[in-house]
């Protein structure tokens, strides 16, 4: 277990419900307020299938460099943006940016992306995911590392690409994967893995089991369902069950004792009064 205090961060609405701006912030402005260490945003353009109607978040980046313009303390970030939906020189000037409109309070979380509806929705290539991803995250990585990029791939390719303004400094990256592939790729490179809680069966035993097939030395990071009040905005899931606010504090201690250095809270429902309830009841320290 970490010898550091459990970081509690909060996901912001996706597509739950349509929500508009002004309450997006007044959730992100309540998390930071109430003593969340992080706010989190999905990086999706489109749900379809299913049984449910056609459903989709605002874009993540513009709401991000929104959201970084209006807080002060909490870090942020996308959970997780897919390197398959933008240039990844693209990807790494809207990461520097987001992290200079911060203040440095930017965490740079990738993944591969997986809901094919999306990809063919909007003419994104959904063959070859991890490959892409592969050659797009060798090129972010670098160019957040100040180097100048020439890179010839399958896929991808710069000439002498590089990040001006230069970023003040090296954005963190996280990614979001329990592909064997995508680690390979990425673990000596990043500063924090994470987990989505169905992964895992949202208990603190499952995330043990699935954190010891994880090797690298990077923060732990879990996503936790957790229904406030009487929940209602997420289907349920039999094979990972939501944790009751009531239930939550000794459900972390048993998280961090299994290994788990951050968690990021997926609350159902996801709105003010649940942020600021479930603060409250794992003793979350306010801010002025």
């Amino acid at each position: 277990m970490s010898e550091e205090r459990l970081r509690v961060g909060v996901q912001l609405p996706e597509v739950e419900r349509d929500v508009r701006w002004p309450e997006m912030l007044a959730i992100a402005e309540r998390a930071e307020a109430s003593g969340y260490d992080s706010i989190w945003l999905g990086d999706h353009m489109l749900y379809r299938g299913g049984g449910r109607e056609e459903r989709g978040p605002w874009d993540v980046w513009t709401t991000l460099a929104a959201l970084a313009a209006s807080t002060e303390h909490v870090q942020l970030g996308p959970l997780v943006a897919s390197t398959a939906f933008h240039p990844p020189g693209v990807v790494a000037r809207m990461a520097a940016t987001i992290d200079e409109i911060s203040s440095g309070r930017f965490i740079l979380g990738l993944g591969t992306g997986w809901n094919e509806a999306e990809f063919r929705a909007f003419g994104i290539p959904f063959e070859h995911k991890v490959a892409r991803f592969e050659e797009a995250f060798t090129i972010i990585r670098r160019l957040l590392a100040r180097e100048r990029v020439t890179f010839t791939g399958r896929f991808y390719q710069t000439d002498e690409a590089v990040l001006l303004p230069p970023p003040n400094r090296q954005v963190p990256l996280l990614v979001g994967t329990s592909g064997p592939r995508v680690l390979a790729a990425s673990s000596p490179h990043i500063q924090y893995w994470n987990c989505w809680y169905s992964w895992y069966g949202n208990t603190p035993s499952g995330f043990a089991k699935l954190s010891a097939t994880v090797e690298g030395n990077f923060r732990r990071s879990a996503c936790v369902l957790v229904t406030a009040g009487d929940g209602g905005e997420r289907p349920l899931d039999p094979t990972s069950p939501p944790v009751a606010a009531t239930a939550l504090r000794r459900h972390l201690n048993e998280l961090h004792a299994a290994g788990a250095d951050e968690v990021i809270l997926v609350l159902d429902p996801i709105n003010e009064h649940s942020v600021a309830a479930v603060a409250e009841e794992l003793a979350l320290k306010p801010r002025e």
